[in-house]
Formats: structure tokens, sequence, C-alpha cells
């Protein structure tokens, strides 16, 4: 019996797991997924948004501001890249401007840092690439780019070295509340007792609710689209540029990323739960809008490395009082289950204050209600075991390396410049790799400009080496998404 079960693996489940390992209580992560941060959590913009866009008064305006001023300690304390960079939201008519001005009263309820609106001459000076016609902007110094997935990854893998356990390929298909109050979960691998239950499934968090009350929120899908360009343009802009927003949503952005690439997208598309297809007209519509605001990109489209879509789990607003268009973050009306659902942007950049609230003011309380008094951990490490990125070492520091480890002077992504010591390391660690997939969330071996053409063979080899399985074995990501290989082609 658990304590507490939490259902979702992405960045909100697994940030509730981290802030629960404080305490001396037994927890397990459950996720259907053969990796932890696959879904949403993998594809999205990975911005951190200042927080002028949220509004006041409601849990994103409350939680954004303050987990972005987060994201610093938690990034150094797990090794996760994060750079501020700054965004600009950009006007093209007198109009647009008045928008600004909104945005900014907005932000400023908020408690947004670091905000300005400026005008033509300096948009232009600060970013020489945008449209002429571009005649203001809204500043904020505290957006700042990070690469979701890793922090997801190191997330999780903090949380299971002090104590968390995780439990993959877990899909949950039915929960039951027993009569002495906890919650029998039954899973495709195993059944789960908790006394707790903590929903964190992203787009399907709705349906793990309606197994065990009746339905009083409901999440739509929605489908983003993206493309990332090669390193090559990854300084075309500096800031994150958004567009002025519209009641459809914050618009086409481009952007630098952390890893020094360029993004542009997403659209907003209601699909069905689980479609991240990319079509044509959504990638031309990307195209279109991207050059609004920056048309110099109209020379680059043959930069681009590849294109992909992620999903929202938009709450759809007016199907529930509470919390209308806003995260849901409380404990349900069936007693002891929380929800931490529609969780949508700013929603990575919420997750350090989000997850703190969900634990310290809802998870605690209602542990102290029914008698069950927590105690801190003394030994709590907020910090994961440093990884060693080969390439960002001085000359000294990488000949020691490969004094150390051979294998850190074995080059296997030569367009990231990632070694065969990197790739062992994210694969033997308590949130490990198992996928060649995996493998490129933690390390980015196959997310250069070859896109894995040459690295990918070595990579399912060093997987099948260092889990002790046949190369046949080996999955590129998702059970859906397929093995690698189907057999030799020789006996020999």
């Amino acid at each position: 019996m658990y304590d507490i079960a939490i259902i979702g693996a992405g960045i909100a489940g697994s940030y509730v797991a981290r802030e629960l390992s404080r305490y001396q209580l037994n927890v397990v992560l459950l996720d259907g997924e053969n990796d932890v941060a696959n879904q949403i959590t993998k594809a999205n913009s990975a911005i951190v948004h200042a927080g002028y866009d949220a509004v006041p008064g409601k849990k994103k305006g409350l939680f954004n501001a303050p987990g972005n001023i987060m994201y610093e300690k938690v990034c150094r304390d797990l090794g996760v890249p994060f750079k501020r960079t700054g965004s600009l939201v950009v006007a093209h008519t007198e109009r647009e401007m008045m928008t600004l001005q909104r945005l900014y009263q907005r932000g400023v309820m908020n408690g947004v840092p670091d905000m300005r609106i400026i005008f033509e001459d300096e948009v232009h000076e600060m970013e020489e690439n945008l449209a002429p016609d571009i005649c203001g902007a809204l500043y904020a110094g505290t957006a700042g780019l990070v690469s979701p997935y890793e922090l997801g990854i190191k997330v999780a893998e903090n949380a299971v070295d002090n104590g968390v356990e995780l439990k993959l390929n877990h899909l949950v298909t039915n929960i039951a509340k027993k009569d002495d109050g906890t919650f029998k979960i039954e899973t495709t691998q195993e059944d789960i007792e908790a006394k707790y239950v903590v929903n964190a499934a992203g787009v399907y968090a709705d349906d793990i609710y309606k197994m065990v009350g009746d339905p009083y929120f409901k999440i739509l899908a929605r489908r983003g689209v993206y493309f990332i360009f090669d390193k090559e343009i990854g300084d075309l802009v500096h800031n994150v540029i958004f567009p002025c927003p519209t009641k459809n949503g914050k618009g086409i952005l481009v952007s630098p990323t952390v890893h020094g690439n360029l993004l542009i997208g997403p659209d907003a598309m209601p699909v069905e739960k689980g479609d991240i297809d990319t079509t044509q007209d959504r990638l031309d519509y990307i195209k279109e809008n991207a050059l609004k605001n920056c048309p110099e990109l109209e020379h680059y489209f043959n930069k681009i490395i590849r294109s992909y879509a992620g999903t929202r789990n938009t709450p759809v607003a007016d199907t529930y009082t509470t919390t209308s268009g806003d995260f849901i973050i409380e404990e349900s009306p069936v007693k002891n289950f929380v929800n931490f659902a529609g969780y949508e942007s700013p929603g990575l950049t919420s997750a350090p204050a989000s997850a703190t609230y969900c634990v310290e003011d809802i998870i605690l309380p209602m542990l102290e209600r029914d008698g069950v008094h927590v105690e801190e951990k003394e030994d709590f490490n907020p910090k994961t075991r440093p990884h060693i990125i080969f390439n960002e070492l001085s000359d000294e520091e990488k000949k020691a390396a490969i004094e150390k480890d051979p294998r850190y002077g074995k080059i296997i992504c030569r367009c990231e410049s990632i070694t065969e010591a990197e790739i062992v390391d994210v694969i033997n660690r308590n949130v490990g790799a198992t996928t060649v997939r995996g493998v490129t969330k933690r390390c980015r071996p196959g997310a250069g400009r070859c896109q894995g053409g040459f690295c990918q063979p070595r990579v399912v080899e060093i997987l099948a080496r260092e889990l002790g399985c046949d190369m046949e074995d080996i999955m590129y990501d998702a059970k859906d998404k397929g093995y690698i290989l189907s057999g030799k082609t020789k006996n020999q």
C-alpha cells in the first residue's frame, strides 16, 4: 500500500513527485509510456513565460511569475540548460499597441518584473531581422528558454533519487475506491493500492477522473505544429518573438532554443487525443504566419531540420465552476483524490510554483485532516548527479575526462559532438534511457543536422549493450512508434 500514487510522469506529475519526495512518504509515480516526459512535455514551445499574459487572480496568474523566478535554482540544481533571453510581443498597428498596454498592466498586477513598452527604433535595434512595419513591442526581460523534456526527466530522476518509486508502462485502466477509503488502481501491468491519488494525466486527466467520480471538467486536445531550424541560423532572432495575441491564442512565435537552434510555431488545432500528425496545410500556415514578423525566414526554409507536433491539454471553458479557463489544482469531490489538470500554457513555467502549492496547500493539509503528520526528510537532496557535456569542457578538462574514461574520446554524434561516455551515462541512471528517442532527449545524439542519419545505428548498439538485450529489442520511441530493427539480413 502506497501513501500516494501519482498518475502521469510529465512535468506536472514528476514535479509533484519531487516535492513529495522531501517528506517521509511512500510515493509511486505511474505512467503508461515507456519513458517519462514523453507526451505533452516532450513537444511544446519550451518557453519560460514572464507572466503578463495570465489573467490576474486565477492560478495561471498566481503561479506564472513566481514559477519563472524559481527556474535559475531548479535548473542549476538539476543540471538543466536554461537561458534568460527576454521576449518581445510585437505590434504592427496602433490598435495592437493598445493591446500591449493591456498586457503590460496585467503583468504589473501579476508581479512581473523588468517589463516595458518599447517603440519602433528600439525594437529594430534589438532585433534587426524583424518586419519593418513593426511599430512597437512589449519587452519582458525575465522570459527564457529551457529544454522541457530534459527538465521533466531530471525532475523525475531527482524524485526517484529521493525515494519515489517510478513504474513505467503502467497504463491505468480503472480506479476503484474501496470501502476503507483507499484506492485500487488497475494498470496494464499490476494493481496498485494507495491511500491518496494525484491525477496529473495531462490530456487524459478527465478520462482518469471519470473512473472515480462524476465528470466536472473536460479536457480538449489541441495539436500544435513546429519547425526546428539548423543551428546555422540560430541567432536570426535573440529574443522570443510573439505576435500580438488574439482571442485564438498567442499566435506563431519565432524563437531561439536553449541549444542554439531556431524554432517557429505552433498553431492550435482541435484534434482527437493522441493525434500528433503533421499536415502540409498546417505546416504552410506556420511558415506564412512566421514570415509576418520575421520576413528574413523566407531565405532559410531550406535550413529546416525537423517538423513535429505536440498536444496541449486545454480545459473546455464553462464545463466546471471553480476553475473555468484555469489550471485545475484541487482536491476533487471524491475525497483524497487530487486533480492536477487543465495544465496548458503557462504550465511549464508555473511548474515549480504550482507543484509546491499542490503539495503544501492541498496534499499536506489533506493528510493532516486525516490525522497523518508528515516529517520532512533530513537527507533530501535537491540535486542530481552531474552529467558531463564533453563539448563544453576546456581542452584540459577534455584531456582529464578521456584519461578517466576513454569513451569520452569516441564521438558518436558528429552533429552535436556527443561522446559514447555521455550516452552510457544517460542510460545508466535511475530514470535512464531505454529507447533511441530517450537517449536523444537526455543528451542530444540525433538532434542535429542529420537527425540521426549517422549516429542512430551506434546508439542502438550502445543501448543493447548497456541494457543487456538484443539490438532487435530496441525501440525508437514509444511502443506505437515500433522497433528499429526487424531481424538480421545475414547469419554472420
